[in-house]
């Protein structure tokens, strides 16, 4: 696991996702292996994690950010310097599948986001009746989404932890060494930055 104030090349990771979606309980599980109750995020959880990509360590910074409605419009304020978009997805909850659609798109269409990949993580497939993969595929129509970035859609459930460890390790192998960049401030300094220009 990285420090705090580590001196590695970063790789920004962008965690977003509809509200009770399971981001927060999905970021604990990786980073403490352990299933933690969260309660809604207000704002945005920031972890650092060290990994290792084709020989190098790399500080993966994964900021989680809010997903209620008011929270939404704020998103925009973290797509710089992202080297990946994981998006989480409530695969029991078929009512809200054209919202989180919704999301998805405008959140692509950021110029900022250009060609980075997205992995959707499919969540709560413990649930009986949840969405298979090629139902989420097909719903948020992703080969017609994506046709100028690398995309993945992966299978888990943040309770029980499967699929977490795969779901990882493929954001790893999707981001991009050339969107990889030395830390240019500390994350107090963006966490700073970020609350001032934020009512949230």
């Amino acid at each position: 696991m990285g420090q705090k104030g580590s001196k590695l090349p970063e790789a920004r990771i962008l965690l977003l996702g509809l509200d009770n979606a399971g981001k927060s309980t999905l970021l604990y599980k990786l980073k403490h292996d352990t299933c933690v109750k969260t309660s809604p995020t207000i704002g945005f959880n920031v972890e650092m994690m060290e990994v290792r990509k084709k020989g190098k360590n790399i500080a993966l910074t994964v900021w989680d950010v809010g997903g209620q409605r008011p929270m939404r419009q704020h998103w925009d304020s973290y797509h710089q310097d992202t080297a990946a978009i994981v998006f989480v997805v409530d695969s029991s909850d078929r009512r809200r599948v054209h919202e989180a659609k919704r999301e998805i798109e405008s959140t692509l269409s950021s110029e900022h986001l250009r060609g980075r990949p997205l992995i959707l993580l499919a969540n709560k497939q413990d649930v009986d009746g949840a969405m298979t993969v090629s139902d989420i595929k097909d719903g948020f129509s992703l080969e017609r989404l994506c046709p100028d970035r690398d995309w993945f859609v992966q299978p888990c459930s943040a309770s029980t932890g499967v699929g977490v460890v795969e779901a990882y390790d493929r954001i790893v192998s999707m981001i991009k060494l050339s969107h990889v960049t030395g830390i240019k401030e500390n994350i107090k300094e963006t966490v700073h930055y970020l609350r001032k220009g934020s009512r949230y």
